[in-house]
């Protein structure tokens, strides 16, 4: 895991926050690059696991991100009943799932493309899309949409 100075996660907090005032619910995320620099400042520095959740419209404007299950540093339970909740609670239409890897490896997990199924097809049943699940790290992120594991 990279660890990073005090003045270096001070740059990273203010480039973050910069980000996050120009996200408003005006904002669309259709551009696969912009969704992973994003998530990558949201999650990437975390020393444990994250599993969170972009909630979209219908024309992939961003609602709010939500980081649900926080883990160890190699594992996070995710329950989707709670994603499916916030799902509703939001009135998404669409999600992306993200969740970063410490130990700055960013290749997907069988566990990690099991899940993803999982989730898919528990929120096919409320006509909401999973349009991607990106892994994150300091030095690496990897889109299963990219891979065509979606």
């Amino acid at each position: 895991m990279i660890k990073y100075s005090e003045y270096e996660q001070e740059a990273i907090n203010v480039a973050l926050s910069a980000i996050q005032q120009t996200l408003t619910s005006s904002d669309v995320m259709d551009s696969p690059k912009e969704v992973q620099n994003y998530l990558t400042l949201k999650l990437a520095a975390e020393p444990d696991e994250w599993f969170g959740v972009m909630f979209l419209t219908n024309k992939h404007r961003l609602i709010s991100f939500e980081r649900l299950f926080r883990g160890t540093v190699n594992a996070s339970h995710v329950h989707i009943r709670v994603i499916a909740r916030k799902a509703l609670e939001f009135n998404a239409a669409a999600v992306i799932l993200a969740h970063n890897h410490p130990s700055g490896i960013a290749e997907p997990s069988s566990a990690d493309q099991s899940i993803t199924t999982n989730i898919k097809e528990a929120l096919q049943i409320f006509d909401v899309r999973v349009l991607d699940h990106f892994i994150v790290s300091p030095g690496e992120s990897c889109s299963l949409a990219e891979r065509g594991w979606l």
